[in-house]
């Protein structure tokens, strides 16, 4: 079988082991750019001629680097409505939304945006402006998108750990973003909540408040896809509530696997852009048992092939990720630790810790094993030197577009 690792994929033979491979259902690919166009002609909510005059100053916030987004495709489309409504490119700026990553080089850019890539600024979470509050909790966003008469946004719908799905208001309220509701929404008590969990996104405290600290804000439209195993699978805009739960809905019915039983291992794809830090790529293994359906066995491990080039990763939020595992003696004390609160980054280790003390992860193929081995984590240099002979192996090839459900 084929797994992804990096750019590539990789042939993986288990010879010894009983596999089952869990393959999405998929959907229907559509053009990214006549899709774009399209939603864009039928908005959920007022068109955009109604929501923009053509002497606003323009903020337009996109993803970064860590999600796979055709940000050039989309930011074309909007560019070219923005022109048809008198809007000159001078008059716009594009926001990379890092939240607390780091900042994308110029080279990284121009790759992600191509010749729109001289509009763009990366986020600078130290250089925010305090706009309101939401459960009292201070929200604080940007400088650019704060003093923009005009704020749009693309992004991706994707099944995500805590809002249920990513997408709508979150590349804003987060992306662009100050540590205040960072540090909030990805605290301990919300992230206890039982509604705060990957593809759920009715009664999810998380996503109720990105969507409305995201009214705060004042979020004028969003320019959301969804995509699956094969390609993107449909675009929306508008109001970024409807947005989210449409795509949602294509996400579902097309990511879904059931699971009727239980394994000894589950191998957990993950690939570009997410297999750059051991930060993004734990994200495989925490999607699988945390989801609505962890299919392991009790003491059954996780296997992440990831390539880990950057290791941890260099933002402010993947150091202290690796601070605190690095820190920590074993999972149920950093578990009790950080149950008594973190630092904005330090909930990605909240979550691996709250995985290990039910179930080993195994990172294989990587560049950076010794970064794996300080943070509570096991290494092997392919996934079959992971797995015991005779095991009963779950093959999740694409981790993190996966729903395992009940079969």
């Amino acid at each position: 079988m084929k797994l992804p690792l990096g750019e590539r994929t990789i042939e993986v033979q288990l010879p010894t082991c009983t596999t089952t491979v869990a393959e999405p259902p998929g959907g229907t690919t559509v053009d990214v750019r006549e899709a774009a166009r399209a939603a864009l002609e039928t908005l959920h909510g007022p068109s955009l001629d109604d929501r923009v005059d053509a002497d606003d100053e323009v903020v337009i916030v996109v993803t970064d680097l860590t999600r796979t987004v055709p940000d050039d495709v989309l930011l074309e489309v909007l560019l070219a409505d923005l022109d048809r409504i008198g809007v000159g490119r001078g008059q716009i700026t594009v926001v990379v939304g890092l939240g607390l990553h780091r900042p994308m080089t110029d080279e990284e850019l121009e790759a992600m945006l191509g010749s729109h890539a001289d509009l763009a600024v990366n986020h600078d979470p130290e250089a925010v402006v305090e706009v309101g509050t939401v459960d009292g909790v201070p929200i604080e966003i940007g400088e650019p998108v704060a003093t923009a008469d005009t704020v749009l946004s693309t992004g991706v719908v994707e099944p995500h750990q805590y809002a249920g799905f990513s997408g709508g208001a979150k590349t804003v309220v987060i992306g662009a973003g100050g540590e205040s509701q960072i540090r909030y929404t990805h605290g301990p008590d919300v992230l206890a909540e039982e509604g705060v969990r990957l593809g759920r996104l009715e009664d999810n405290p998380f996503r109720s408040f990105l969507d409305r600290a995201g009214d705060r804000i004042g979020i004028d439209c969003c320019l959301n896809l969804t995509h699956g195993p094969e390609g993107v699978l449909g675009v929306s805009a508008g109001d970024g509530r409807s947005v989210v739960r449409e795509l949602a809905d294509v996400a579902r019915n097309a990511l879904s696997v059931p699971v009727d039983r239980e394994y000894d291992a589950v191998v957990c794809g993950v690939g570009a852009p997410k297999d750059a830090t051991l930060y993004q790529a734990t994200r495989a293994a925490t999607y699988v048992a945390l989801g609505d359906r962890n299919p392991l066995a009790e003491g059954g491990r996780l296997v992440v092939p990831a390539e880990l080039p950057e290791g941890a990763g260099e933002g402010t939020g993947e150091q202290r990720f690796y601070d605190r595992l690095v820190a920590a003696n074993d999972a149920d004390a950093l578990y009790r630790e950080l149950r008594e609160g973190y630092e904005p980054g330090a909930q990605r280790a909240f979550v691996v810790a709250r995985v290990l003390r039910d179930h080993d992860v195994v990172v294989t193929n990587s560049r950076t094993p010794e970064v794996v081995e300080a943070c509570l984590m096991e290494t092997a240099d392919d996934v079959a030197d992971a797995l015991e002979s005779g095991s009963d192996v779950l093959v999740v090839p694409d981790a993190l577009n996966t729903l395992l459900v009940e079969g």
